[in-house]
């Protein structure tokens, strides 16, 4: 069995395009910036890390905590989380948490 070597790219290489023109190309941007959804994710994942298959439920309770002593923020917090792990469960948390939405 043969095997090829193919060099990675320099930063600043060069592409032909049709008719022999030639091209700089530069290295790709990085768009791998965290957002708040990978956050979101991340904490998720810890989350159930942690809690297992019950995972979920327990977000829900803090969710239905965090409500009941009145921080709404740590509310959406652990709703957004329970969302993450099972979609049915927050929704209907969110329905009784805000029964007027």
């Amino acid at each position: 069995m043969s095997i090829r070597f193919a060099a990675a790219r320099r930063a600043m290489s060069v592409l032909t395009g049709p008719g022999g023109q030639v091209r700089p190309v530069g290295r790709a941007a990085n768009d791998n910036a965290a957002s708040t959804r990978d956050v979101l994710l991340r904490d998720a994942l810890k989350h159930f890390a942690q809690h297992g298959l019950r995972a979920a439920q327990v977000a829900r309770d803090n969710a239905l905590e965090a409500h009941r002593l009145g921080d709404a923020a740590e509310s959406a917090h652990w709703l957004e989380i329970c969302r993450a792990l099972d979609r049915r469960m927050a929704t209907a948390t969110a329905a009784r948490i805000n029964p007027a939405r």
